[in-house]
């Protein structure tokens, strides 16, 4: 935690930014550090959060899940892990699913979907090779789900980098446990 950046408050935020936030605020019963950092910026806040919105309205649950985990696992963001460790255990996706995710090396694994698969190992591919040479793996995944879904799914490691970049960066730690752990 940066002690030169001010944590704003949620009385703090601006009143669009407060509206934007309130539900996801209602649902955790908490403001996360990254968000009491980020609104600094209001408007790039906002602007992330419809970002966010508008990919994840693209793919499926599953899959928004699938780039969100290998994102964070790659970039060790344990803050955005546990965040969706929760969130997939409440969309019902169970443990099993969570951990073959995590592994980033789910291949033959009966829990995660063909399609899936090839998400992770294109998510993978970017990350790792910084965006160049993936073009097998870019291609089986547009043969997959299409080229408008494939285009979310870059999109998304864009968000879940610059997501992971600002934890890090900050050194934020995770505001709850993981549900996975000490299992």
């Amino acid at each position: 935690m940066n002690k030169l950046i001010p944590l704003l408050s949620e009385a703090e935020l601006p009143p669009d930014l407060a509206a934007l936030l309130r539900p996801r605020v209602q649902r955790l019963g908490y403001l996360g550090e990254f968000f009491r950092y980020t609104a600094h910026q209001p408007k790039a806040l906002m602007s992330f959060m419809e970002f966010t919105e508008d990919l994840k309205a693209a793919l499926s649950e599953k899959l928004t899940e699938v780039v969100a985990f290998s994102v964070a696992r790659q970039m060790d963001n344990s803050y955005e892990r546990v965040q969706h460790e929760r969130l997939s255990l409440k969309l019902g996706f169970g443990e099993r699913w969570i951990r073959d995710v995590l592994s980033l090396s789910a291949e033959g694994s009966n829990s995660m979907s063909a399609e899936e698969t090839l998400v992770q190992r294109l998510v993978i591919a970017v990350v790792t090779r910084k965006g160049h040479e993936c073009e097998s793996e870019l291609e089986a995944v547009i043969r997959a789900i299409g080229p408008a879904k494939t285009i979310a799914v870059l999109m998304l490691v864009g968000r879940y980098m610059t997501h992971a970049l600002i934890v890090n960066t900050l050194n934020l730690a995770p505001p709850v446990p993981s549900p996975l752990e000490n299992k």
